[in-house]
């Protein structure tokens, strides 16, 4: 199966050109991944767990990282709660309905992390993306290596924590994406959806 591309920000096709997950080390390459947009349809202020629907191709995408060795890791900001659209509790029943669409596929996410804040509500915190405290607090507790490990979402703050890490970024046209494909940074590269980001992230060595 040829490899395939993700596009570069020049419209020229990319080629990933990072080897795959180094077997010998003793850490494990994760993709950290945007909730709202990028693995479930997005429904802005999500609170109803009726609501939650996956984005097509999310489950084989998760199927294939996690037979290639990669840790799913979902990462996402819930400033719902800050601004009191709705409570950790409602937060707690879309997350536990996610997990059990997921369950019944097979798939278990390793880890899960939300940011409940908003600096205009509860001041400046270190987990809000493209604040970097979520995947840190995921890599310390699972043993990840950062540097390795890539960053997928449908908005730019979901790539940015990538340059202060390590590794690599990619933008879903899915969700918010198409609102920052034009102005994205040269770093970054963009896919279809989720799907197609995997099948870059699993075959970006040819």
């Amino acid at each position: 199966m040829p490899a395939p591309e993700a596009e570069g920000r020049g419209g020229s096709a990319f080629q990933p050109s990072r080897p795959g997950p180094d077997t010998a080390s003793p850490l494990r390459p994760a993709v950290f991944l945007d909730r709202d947009g990028t693995l479930i349809e997005e429904a802005n202020y999500l609170s109803d767990p009726d609501q939650v629907e996956l984005i097509p191709g999310a489950v084989e995408a998760l199927t294939l990282l996690r037979d290639h060795g990669y840790a799913l890791v979902v990462v996402t900001n819930q400033s719902g709660i800050a601004r009191g659209f709705y409570g950790l509790k409602d937060y707690e029943a879309v997350a536990r309905r996610l997990d059990e669409i997921l369950e019944g596929y097979g798939l278990v996410l390793d880890a899960t992390r939300f940011c409940p804040h908003h600096p205009d509500f509860t001041g400046e915190c270190s987990c809000r993306k493209p604040a970097t405290g979520m995947h840190r607090d995921a890599a310390e507790v699972l043993g990840l290596d950062l540097a390795a490990s890539w960053f997928v979402g449908d908005k730019l703050k979901d790539l940015l924590p990538s340059l202060e890490l390590g590794g690599q970024g990619i933008l879903v046209r899915t969700g918010y994406g198409p609102r920052y494909e034009d102005d994205l940074p040269p770093a970054f590269q963009v896919a279809d959806d989720l799907l197609r980001a995997a099948l870059v992230i699993v075959y970006r060595g040819g």
